[in-house]
């Protein structure tokens, strides 16, 4: 496959419910280039690397074993600092939030998590 950074949701959910694409490689690819480009463009306020892998391996687990829960299974997403991921730092880039950590899931997170998304 070319560059896996511009599959599209659509295309790449496809290929891996199709297990032609798996989630842990793309996952992966997007973490690398991350990695090679958020020192100049600064996208990510956190950046949870580990979280991603771990879920992109438990959605991989799920479709080898022919469960897949829909499109978003084993697809990667970020999200903005004002919602809630349980256990995280969810501080709006306020100072007055600096040491808020998340005690539950916003309503989109769960939503996600649910879906296998990663």
């Amino acid at each position: 496959m070319n560059d896996l950074a511009y599959l599209s949701i659509a295309e790449a959910s496809a290929l891996i419910r199709d297990k032609k694409l798996s989630p842990v490689e793309w996952t992966q690819a997007l973490i690398s280039r991350v990695e090679r480009h958020d020192g100049r463009l600064n996208a990510f306020l956190r950046f949870t690397p580990e979280i991603a892998l771990s879920d992109a391996r438990r959605a991989e687990a799920e479709i080898s074993a022919g469960h897949w829960r829909g499109p978003l299974h084993g697809v990667p997403y970020g999200l903005k600092d004002i919602i809630d991921y349980a256990g995280l730092p969810t501080t709006a880039h306020s100072a007055i939030l600096k040491d808020n950590i998340a005690t539950a899931d916003a309503f989109v997170t769960e939503k996600l998590r649910a879906a296998g998304a990663v």
